[in-house]
Formats: C-alpha cells, sequence, structure tokens
C-alpha cells in the first residue's frame, strides 16, 4: 500500500492514513464484461455535451460514493477546461444553481432521479424539465449516459477500487 505525499501546501507535514488496497481486479476477471462496458460508454457518450457528460459523471459518482470515479472524472473536467468553481459546487448544486446553464441543471436533476431512484420511478416533472432542454435523441444519450456512469460507479464502489492514481485521459 501506498500513501500520498504528506506534505500539505503550507509545508507542514501530516500523516494520512494509508491507502486500502482493492478488493478484485474485475477488469482482469471479468475482460469480456469490461470491454462490453468500454465499448457502452463510449455509444453512450456519443452526441452529449463533453462538460455535460463530465457533470453528470461527477455528481453521480459523488452519489455513489465512488471515490475511483470522483478523482478520474474530476481530473477529466478540469483537463477538458471546467473550473474547479463549478466542480466544487457539484456538491450543492441545487443552492448553487447560478453555476449552471438551464440544461445543466436538467441533467443534473435527471442524473440524481435516475441514480437515487428513492421514490421507486424518475419523477414525470424531472423528466419533462430534461425532455424541455434535450432533443429527443439527445435525451435517450444521456440516460444511457446516466446508467453507463452508475454501472461503473457499482463497480468501482464494490471492488474498492483506489482514487489518486488516476491522470487525466488515461484511459481514452
Amino acid at each position: 500500500m501506498t500513501t500520498h505525499d504528506n506534505t500539505t501546501t503550507t509545508g507542514r507535514t501530516t500523516e494520512y492514513v494509508p491507502e486500502h488496497a482493492p478488493r478484485l481486479d474485475w477488469a482482469k476477471l471479468a475482460p469480456d464484461v469490461y470491454k462490453a462496458m468500454i465499448k457502452l460508454d463510449a455509444a453512450a457518450r456519443k452526441g452529449l455535451d463533453p462538460v455535460i457528460l463530465e457533470l453528470v459523471k461527477i455528481r453521480a459518482s459523488q452519489l455513489n460514493h465512488c471515490a475511483f470515479c470522483l478523482d478520474m472524472h474530476t481530473k477529466d473536467a478540469i483537463a477538458a477546461g471546467e473550473s474547479v468553481e463549478r466542480i466544487i459546487q457539484l456538491g450543492a448544486w441545487e443552492e448553487s444553481k447560478h453555476f449552471y446553464t438551464q440544461k445543466e441543471v436538467a441533467a443534473l436533476e435527471l442524473t440524481e432521479a435516475v441514480t437515487v431512484l428513492t421514490d421507486g420511478f424518475v419523477p414525470d416533472e424531472v423528466y419533462e424539465q430534461a425532455a424541455k432542454h434535450f432533443e429527443e435523441a439527445e435525451l435517450a444519450q444521456l440516460i444511457a449516459a446516466i446508467t453507463v456512469i452508475n454501472a461503473w460507479n457499482r463497480f468501482g464502489v464494490t471492488c474498492r477500487l483506489v482514487a489518486g492514481h488516476y491522470r487525466a485521459g488515461q484511459y481514452k
């Protein structure tokens, strides 16, 4: 197990908790599933605004507590030019909607509804709001992208994939 650099920006040394080991390297043990997920991910992203796609991936990963995916998608978003401020605000986007476009807010609302499913369904008003901002084909792709990141999150969380080692664009 490795640890991260223990020197803070103030020059103080801090002893961080050691990194945990992953439970399972599922991608190596189920390579056909992994390859199918890669193809599904590529198909789901077609025609979607890359900014909205990363915001959706980050928000779903926050909700699902997938540290590995948060590490990946925040780094990819920053590398693509997304602001750190907008990424930070995603955890409280409902209180900081003014950081996002109406289309992005609709995508975030849909992401939460699809990811959490607390009432067992996606509310009509959430779906209708998304349908106002996305053409039908684009909405279908958005739903697919939300579904795919949720699947990735479940692999990451279940297998305890380790955050902190991803480099922007590493898997593209």
